[in-house]
Order: structure tokens, then sequence, then C-alpha cells
């Protein structure tokens, strides 16, 4: 009898043991990165992102977020997601990685922010063009996330804003991304590739005279104590992507999996739906802040448009190559 009560007790250990490891393999906390700091508008959503992760899968599935690039900037960060030494990230797409993710911010694409859902959104050209290049770098791409059409921060007053065809003397810090120098330069700018994080001193001490490449929300986190004018012209739809290693993905048990795809789909969802809102409202915090908001017309617009269509577009298809870019310009056209 004692035999058989300690072999019942050794298999119900071994059956409560085996539970509690299923328990255990089941619960994943997962890191995520994002680059602005912690407060702003993507911090908060991350966070609510993880709540409603916890709240799904009870709390089998957590997220440890890192902001403001802690876990490196944001091409350090891709190629880490790539090979599974971080899971996640929203940020944006890192092009040194890969050409043609320049794609994502070619220049004056959509003219609204209408056009811009149907060609960044579930379904659009730009959408299902970026969910293809981030696969074959082993990440799955599990949503977009809009943040604003760009503009143009300067330190001091503009000169003949509306006018693309004129030479405004003035030199503006770009990303070191091929479009963003082009596309300053047809503006009439004088562009110079200087990384992010000398950016703000550079303005500060006039190694240059101002910023292309963000939007109000990004020149108000990153550069409102140098901004003196904004400018509104809508250099291209800044759009920024929740992003997986698909390893880490496909590892997650299925409750855990599902559960992550579908809060994604209403983290896309949700942030459609403000991105707009948003981006008047830190146009505002920019002027607030001291900065002079200077709109432009619509034909003023369409001028800056019709130039860099002319003059850039040829350039940045021939660097992303000239057919598969046409292939996504063809998609939206039509």
């Amino acid at each position: 009898m004692i035999l058989i009560a300690l072999k019942t007790t050794l298999a119900l250990a071994t059956i409560v043991g085996g539970m509690s490891a299923v328990s255990m393999a089941q619960a994943k906390t997962l890191k995520i990165s994002h680059i602005r700091p912690q407060g702003a508008t993507v911090d908060l959503e991350v966070k609510d992102l993880s709540k409603q992760l916890e709240a799904l899968t009870e709390g089998n599935l957590k997220l440890k977020i890192f902001a403001a690039s802690a876990l490196g900037d944001y091409t350090t960060v891709q190629e880490r997601i790539s090979v599974g030494a971080i899971d996640m990230a929203v940020q944006p797409a890192a092009t040194a990685v890969e050409r043609k993710m320049q794609i994502s911010a070619f220049p004056y694409v959509a003219e609204n922010w209408a056009q811009a859902q149907k060609i960044y959104g579930p379904g659009g050209a730009i959408h299902d063009a970026m969910k293809g290049l981030y696969a074959k770098q082993d990440i799955t791409m599990l949503a977009a996330y809009p943040v604003y059409f760009g503009g143009i921060a300067l330190n001091r007053e503009a000169v003949s804003p509306g006018d693309p065809n004129v030479s405004k003397g003035i030199k503006v810090r770009v990303p070191g991304i091929k479009s963003f120098q082009l596309t300053a330069d047809a503006l009439g700018y004088i562009s110079s590739p200087i990384p992010f994080s000398e950016a703000f001193t550079s303005v500060q001490t006039g190694v240059v005279d101002g910023v292309v490449g963000s939007g109000a929300e990004g020149y108000y986190a990153s550069f409102r104590d140098v901004a003196k004018t904004y400018i509104p012209v809508n250099t291209h739809f800044e759009v920024w992507y929740l992003i997986i290693n698909s390893e880490s993905l496909a590892d997650l048990d299925d409750s855990s999996r599902a559960a992550l795809i579908e809060a994604a789909k209403e983290f896309e969802a949700k942030r459609w739906s403000k991105a707009e809102s948003d981006q008047g409202a830190f146009e505002q915090k920019l002027a607030g802040y001291g900065a002079t908001i200077v709109p432009l017309s619509d034909d003023e617009l369409a001028a800056a448009a019709k130039k860099v269509r002319t003059e850039v577009w040829p350039q940045i298809l021939s660097d992303i190559g000239a057919e598969w870019g046409q292939s996504i310009l063809d998609k939206i056209e039509k």
C-alpha cells in the first residue's frame, strides 16, 4: 500500500510539474523598442498595447518597453530584430538595411490623409510592399503606424517657402537617405547629411540652418528649442511599422499569437483614426513654443510636388530598382 501511495504521489507530482512547465513555457515577455522619449504619443500607445495583450492572454504575453532608442538607433534595432536579438519595435524602416525600403518615404506619393490611408494602410500598395521587404529579413510586419506629413523646421525666417524654384541659400540637415537629400535640393535648400545624434547641436551652433526629414511631432520632440519657423510642405508621408522577429512570433502559443495579431490590427486602426488630428495638435504646440507656422496654399504644395516628382522620382527609382519601384507607383495610380 505504501509503495502504491508513493507511486501515486510521484505521478501526481510529475503531472503538476508538467502542467507548471507548460504554463511557464507559455508565459512570454517580449522586448519592444521605439524611438521617442517616455511619455511621447507612441510610448503611451505601446503601453496601451502591452496592457491589452496582458488582458487578452491573462498575463501570458507581456511587453518590456525600451523607449528613446535605448537598444540602439532604428537601423541597429532592425538588424537585431532580423537575427532575433530583439523581439519587436515600432519605428521607421531602415533603408540602410534594404534600399527598396525607401519606397516607404517616397516624396509626394500622397497628397492628403485619405490618399495616405489607401496607400499605407491595410491592403495599400506600400503597406503590402513593406510587408514583403520585411519578410525577406525574417521580420513580420504586424501593423503600419502613421505619424505625419513631413515639413521643414528652420532656426531663422523662411525664404520664398512656397516657391521650389528659388534657391534659398539655407543649409538643412537631412537624414543619410537619398530621397530626403534629393527632395531638399529640389525644393531649393542645400542638403547636408548629418546623423540624428548630431542634428540638434548642428542647428544650435549654426552648422546648418534647419532640418528636413521629420514633421511637427518630430520637431517638437527633438528640435523645439531651435525651431523658429515651421513650413508644412508635405515632403513625405512618415509612417513607422510595428514589427516582430518572425521566429519570436512563431514561438508564441496559438492563443498568444492570435491575441498579438488582433491587438496589432486594433493598434493600427486607432492610430489612423487620430494621426491627422495629432499632426495639427503638434503644429500648434510648435507655435505655442514660439515657432512661426508658414502654411502653404494648395497651388504652392502642388508646385513643390510637381518639381520633386519630375526631378527626384527618377533618381530614387534608379536607386531602388526602376522596374520594382515603378510597379508600386503604378498600383498607387490605379
